[in-house]
C-alpha cells in the first residue's frame, strides 16, 4: 500500500491538469486538489487491495468537483411578493382527549371517581390514599386500578383511536351520541 506522499508524488500533477480541465479557476484548482488529498490521506487506509488505486482516487476527484459546482449554484432569492403563510397548527389528540378527562371522571362511581381525583388530579400518593378512606394500601391500589379501568372503558366506549406502530395515539373520533368531553 502506498503512502500519502508518495500518491502525492504520483497523482498531484495529473491530478491537478484534471481538475484544471473541469474548473476554470487555477487558484480554485489548487483547493480543489488540496481537498481531493485530505479525503485520501484520512480515506487511504479504507481502501480495499482489490480496489483500483487509480479509480478510487479519480472517483474522489470528480465527486469534489461535482460538490464544488453545487456549493456555487447560486440561490435565487425568493419573490417579495410571496407571502408566508404560517403551518397550521394541529390539535394535539392526546392533550383535547386530555381536557375532557375531568368530567368523565365525575361521571364515575363515587368511590372510583374519589380514588382518582385524588391520586390523578391532585397527586396524592395511594398509601395516603388508603390512609384518607380506611383502605389496606393494596386494597387503595385496587380502586385506583379499577377507576383507571372504568375510565379507559368509557373513553373506548365514546371514541375511536387510532394508535401508531408505538402505541401513542395519533387521532380520534368521537363515536355517533358520544360523550361531548371528547368533541373538540
Amino acid at each position: 500500500m502506498l503512502s500519502t506522499t508518495e500518491v502525492w508524488n504520483q497523482f498531484s500533477d495529473v491530478l491537478r491538469n484534471f481538475i484544471l480541465r473541469r474548473v476554470n479557476d487555477p487558484q480554485d484548482a489548487d483547493d480543489l486538489l488540496q481537498e481531493v488529498f485530505i479525503k485520501i490521506h484520512t480515506r487511504l487506509d479504507t481502501l480495499d487491495d482489490t480496489e483500483s488505486l487509480t479509480g478510487w482516487i479519480y472517483r474522489i476527484t470528480r465527486n469534489t468537483i461535482i460538490d464544488y459546482y453545487r456549493r456555487r449554484r447560486p440561490a435565487e432569492p425568493l419573490p417579495e411578493s410571496l407571502s408566508v403563510y404560517p403551518e397550521p397548527v394541529e390539535a394535539d389528540p392526546e392533550a383535547l382527549i386530555a381536557s375532557g378527562l375531568r368530567s368523565m371522571v365525575e361521571n364515575l362511581p363515587d368511590k372510583y371517581r374519589q380514588a382518582l381525583l385524588l391520586t390523578e388530579f391532585n397527586g396524592v400518593r395511594q398509601v395516603e390514599l388508603a390512609d384518607k378512606l380506611g383502605l389496606s394500601v393494596s386494597g387503595a391500589k385496587s380502586r385506583v386500578q379499577r377507576g383507571r379501568e372504568l375510565l379507559r372503558q368509557a373513553l373506548y366506549d365514546c371514541c375511536h383511536f387510532e394508535f401508531d406502530l408505538r402505541g401513542k395515539m395519533i387521532d380520534y373520533q368521537p363515536r355517533p351520541d358520544c360523550c361531548e368531553q371528547c368533541e373538540a
